[in-house]
């Protein structure tokens, strides 16, 4: 992990406004997000917008640098809850709700939010649904060059 020069610049703190570049992506390279070969990402620190876990890292980094922090899976997304992988009946989704294996189908909660779970296994009467987040249970590689903060 890296951790932060003492510079006199800004640091982000956690209801900071940033602008930044930043890429997730497995130990072995292979990139799950990155904004670097794009416009860089705006987001306000504790909004939701960015995963709580990479939020922590960067508090306290300067603006102009850029820092890599490799993340074991307790520190990035988590382990995988078994709890969250659920056998459900096709007669209780909502008719005309489009199914194939190893996709992810959106939900609509009562509430109206919308969620995802991975569809892994599918037969004539039941869906094999894991509503882990996808990076759940891999180390992960977090870059990240902070532009600007507000």
């Amino acid at each position: 992990m890296t951790t932060p020069s003492t510079a006199t610049a800004p640091s982000v703190r956690s209801d900071s406004f940033l602008t930044l570049h930043y890429r997730v992506c497995a130990l072995d390279g292979e990139e799950f997000l990155s904004t670097f070969e794009m416009s860089p990402s705006t987001l306000q620190m504790g909004s939701g917008q960015l995963a709580e876990s990479l939020e922590r890292c960067l508090i306290g980094l300067p603006e102009g640098e850029r820092f890599v922090f490799d993340l074991e899976p307790e520190e990035a997304f988590g382990v995988p809850n078994p709890r969250l992988v659920e056998r459900i009946a096709l007669a209780a989704l909502p008719p005309g709700m489009a199914l194939k294996e190893n996709s992810v189908v959106e939900f609509t909660a009562p509430d109206g939010q919308s969620f995802s779970g991975f569809l892994r296994e599918l037969d004539a009467t039941h869906g094999l649904f894991d509503f882990n987040h996808p990076l759940a249970g891999k180390p992960i590689r977090f870059e990240v060059e902070i532009i600007g903060i507000l």
